[in-house]
Order: structure tokens, then sequence, then C-alpha cells
């Protein structure tokens, strides 16, 4: 794919509410607000021409500005519920950038602000990926650390059984590597975004992680967990 006309954008949706963290996108990170973490990322890593956050509240939004983002405009409050998909908020944004700018956007990342584990060399190779490759979308991936063809069900008194019993004897390194949405960061072509292309399909491509790089944010536990991991990510960085 040639590089699109357009400026290429990360757009990092923050809304203000969480229920299981409250205030989670403020809350500091080993120190540094979340929000400003993956900020600071996406600049180290030098892709974007624009760094934009779409958030509903205040003090998101100062963060963001003065950790050097845009935030042109306020998320709208039907878009900011529990229920709001990533590709409404990034749509939603999209429309509002070209309206003010009359620009038409190239490329589109769309990156969560606990995505605390990438790299700014996972934002550029994946970059790379969408334009080498023709593809609607590359997103973040990594593999189940078990085989998925042997998962076990649990019945309703208690006892299990085999979601594909088939598999029973089958040796695990016969059984074919199964991934998931690693739930990171999504780049995506202007149109891709804005048309119903579903992001997982054969249109898309996968920039895959190491499991061990991967965690939600999504509970206290998760939140010690994911601290943890980037203690020893940095000490192995140094």
């Amino acid at each position: 794919m040639p590089e699109p006309a357009g400026p290429s954008v990360a757009i990092i949706p923050a809304r203000g509410g969480s229920k299981r963290i409250p205030r989670k996108n403020v809350r500091a990170f080993l120190g540094v607000p979340l929000i400003v973490r993956t900020l600071q990322l996406v600049q180290a890593a030098g892709v974007v021409e624009r760094v934009v956050v779409s958030t509903d509240d205040d003090e998101v939004a100062t963060l963001a500005r003065d950790a050097g983002a845009e935030v042109p405009f306020t998320r709208p409050p039907e878009l900011s519920d529990d229920h709001t998909g990533t590709r409404a908020v990034i749509q939603h944004a999209i429309g509002q950038l070209e309206a003010a700018s009359s620009t038409r956007l190239g490329l589109v990342c769309a990156i969560y602000a606990t995505a605390v584990s990438v790299t700014p060399d996972d934002l550029a190779a994946a970059r790379r990926q969408l334009l080498e490759s023709s593809a609607a979308f590359v997103f973040t991936a990594t593999t189940f650390p078990a085989p998925i063809q042997r998962a076990l069900r649990r019945r309703p008194d208690g006892t299990c059984e085999m979601i594909q019993p088939e598999h029973r004897h089958t040796r695990s390194q016969d059984l074919e590597e199964a991934y998931h949405d690693a739930g990171q960061f999504y780049w995506g072509t202007r149109d891709a975004w804005l048309s119903d292309t579903p992001t997982f399909g054969s249109h898309s491509h996968m920039h895959v992680l190491p499991r061990w790089r991967v965690q939600d944010i999504d509970t206290p536990e998760d939140w010690q967990r994911a601290e943890l991991i980037q203690r020893l990510h940095d000490l192995e960085g140094r």
C-alpha cells in the first residue's frame, strides 16, 4: 500500500468513568498517570503527525494537553458509557478531526491508555506491516498459554467435560496454535475504520507480542500484575 496522503493520527480513547478501578486513566502507574505513559509511548515512536485523546473528562483532558496531546473535542455522553465499542469512538473522532481541518486523514491507530507494555518499536513495526501488507488492520495479538482444543467446560452440577472431546488423546504439540486479541492497539486505514469491515478477518494481520508483555488492566489485581511486569521489563532494558 502506498503511504496515504493524509496525516497519520493516534487516537487514545480515555473516558473518565471506570467501575472496577476508579479513575483508572488518571491513576499513577509506577508514578506516572496511565494516560500520560501511553502518550509518551506514542510520541517516542514518532510514527504519527497527531496524537489525539477522545475523552469526556476534564482531568483526563488536562493531563493529556499538558503531556503534548490534542483534545480538540469532548466525547459526547452517548459514546462514554460502558457499552460503547471502540469502533464508534474512533469513527466519531475521525469525523470531528476531518470536519475541523477539512483534511482527510491517512492511517489511524487506536491505542488504549492501558497499553503500558507496548514499545515504540511495536507501534512502528505494526505501521510498517500495515503498509507492506496492504491490510485493512494490523492489531496486537498473542498466543494462548495452553491448547484451546483441550479446553474444559464446567457443568451446572460442578462436574466438567471437554469442549472438544475428540482431542482427548491428541498431543499438545500436534494441535494448532491459537491466538487472541491482545487489546493494546489497532492500526487501520481511515476507510477501514469508517466502514463495517471487521477488525479481525482475512483483511487483517497480527503484530504478535510475547505473552508476558500482555496484560489487561481491568481489576486491581490486573493493575498490580501489570506494574510488576513493567518493573521487570524496565530492569531488562537497563
